[in-house]
């Protein structure tokens, strides 16, 4: 009977154990939750009232301008956020070589839609990117409509040789996430002029990615099958798309002419530019917070993606401001030719694997500089549920939307040495009206919606820092 009574207190005193051991956790995990969120928001104050983002996005916009690979404006580029990186307080900043396409536009493209009546109707267009030019004189020739790929096929070359097809691939407007509809109808910018050439089609119209009516039209890279003879390749504002679309059905058209200067030069040597804040505690243990420098020729960059350069430069910034020290490297890397060819994201990979450094986490800016949301996540189970776990931090902020998805085109191959992957997930609703156009400038730019942007990749950034993924 002793004996049990002991056994009963030993139990008792157990329990009592446990209890205090977990009430004491429970309250560290409830004062860690506490600090962390408290230097969030000195985060969110210090960014907020002294961010340089957007006069910095205004100097790259207006004193520099359009920054295609391989341009003067592209170095210029290079050269510039090396600066402001170095003013940022980076520990260092040091260029990544790398060999990117040189694609020119030439002379201001033209074109006409040529109707029954006699009448020459001008069009809103442009050539697309690593497209080849025409003719000196252009080319005219009829015109066949097409709304999938599936149409093309079953038209075949009996119906294609020696014209041109008109890719009529609307973004389909029931997708909430605009990015959703671009993903669908951008099959007809890439692969169209190449499965129109299968058939004989001496050139190819593409209606321009975009989500609402205007009369812009909106560049991007075309990529050819080499299995197939190179076309010339334009898209047209959706304006002039529905008006070529419908009369076309009521039987008007006569043909399309147009006319394009671009050409493909050899490879120059441009550069990733990197600034780092080593890490206090696991310094090879590497965070990597970009966007890409390049971008196209029409308007000045500034949401694709001036927005996400100067984003990540201002978290270096505001780290440093706030005199915090990270346990994990800090590394903002802003890439080159994300738009024709990939090739920055590709060097910085095989960097990364010759120097067999350990990648945690990789954050890209590519989807503008409007309102942040959320993060689309490229992660593991436990990294997902890690990251679930700070949702009560974020949503303080307006950023709640966190899911499995996808990151960003510089960043996702890093998958391959280790890091767990995220991108900045705006509002997408008007980012198809500047995607590419000539509406792409500095003034379509908020200032606080920017800078909204750059705290949300400052906040992932420092609990990734502080706990790892």
């Amino acid at each position: 009977m002793l004996f049990s009574l002991s056994l009963l207190d030993n139990v008792y005193d157990m329990k009592k154990c446990i209890t205090f051991i977990y009430c004491c956790f429970g309250a560290i995990y409830v004062h860690a939750q506490q600090s962390d969120s408290l230097f969030v928001r000195n985060i969110f104050n210090e960014l907020m009232t002294h961010s340089t983002s957007y006069d910095n996005l205004r100097y790259i916009c207006k004193e520099i301008g359009p920054r295609l690979s391989g341009s003067a404006n592209a170095q210029k580029a290079v050269e510039t956020t090396v600066r402001m990186l170095k003013q940022a307080g980076a520990d260092t900043v040091y260029l990544q070589p790398c060999m990117v396409p040189h694609w020119v536009r030439g002379e201001k493209e033209k074109g006409t839609l040529q109707l029954k009546s006699g009448k020459s109707v001008p069009l809103h267009l442009c050539a697309l990117g690593n497209a080849i030019g025409t003719p000196a004189k252009g080319i005219d020739a009829s015109v066949v409509e097409v709304k999938s790929f599936e149409a093309l096929d079953q038209l075949g070359a009996s119906k294609i040789k020696g014209k041109i097809v008109f890719f009529n691939i609307p973004m389909n407007p029931t997708h909430l996430e605009t990015f959703d509809a671009y993903g669908e109808s951008g099959i007809a910018r890439w692969n169209g002029p190449s499965q129109a050439a299968k058939y004989g089609a001496i050139g190819a119209v593409v209606r321009s990615l975009a989500s609402n009516p205007d009369d812009y039209p909106h560049t991007g890279s075309t990529g050819y099958n080499d299995s197939f003879p190179k076309i010339p390749a334009i898209a047209i504002s959706t304006n002039d798309a529905n008006y070529l679309s419908s009369q076309l059905q009521q039987g008007n058209v006569s043909s399309v002419w147009f006319k394009t200067s671009c050409s493909m030069l050899p490879d120059e040597p441009s550069f990733n530019v990197i600034g780092e804040i080593k890490g206090s505690i696991q310094p090879a243990e590497i965070i990597t917070i970009g966007g890409h420098l390049d971008s196209w020729d029409l308007a000045e960059g500034a949401h694709d993606d001036g927005a996400g350069v100067v984003q990540s430069i201002e978290v270096l910034r505001t780290f440093k401001a706030l005199r915090y020290q990270p346990k994990r490297t800090i590394r903002i890397v802003l890439f080159m030719n994300e738009e024709n060819g990939g090739r920055g994201g590709d060097a910085y990979l095989a960097e990364a694997k010759t120097k067999k450094e350990k990648h945690v986490f990789a954050i890209e800016s590519d989807a503008g500089g409007f309102t942040p949301r959320g993060f689309s996540n490229m992660m593991k189970p436990a990294a997902f549920e890690k990251l679930m776990s700070w949702k009560n931090i974020f949503q303080t902020y307006g950023i709640d939307d966190l899911h499995i998805k996808n990151s960003g085109s510089d960043i996702e191959s890093l998958s391959e040495v280790g890091a767990e992957l995220a991108g900045l997930r705006t509002d997408s609703q008007r980012y198809f009206d500047v995607h590419h156009a000539a509406t792409d400038t500095f003034e379509s730019v908020s200032k606080r919606e920017l800078e909204l942007g750059a705290f949300s990749m400052a906040a992932i950034a420092y609990l990734v820092s502080e706990y790892g993924l």
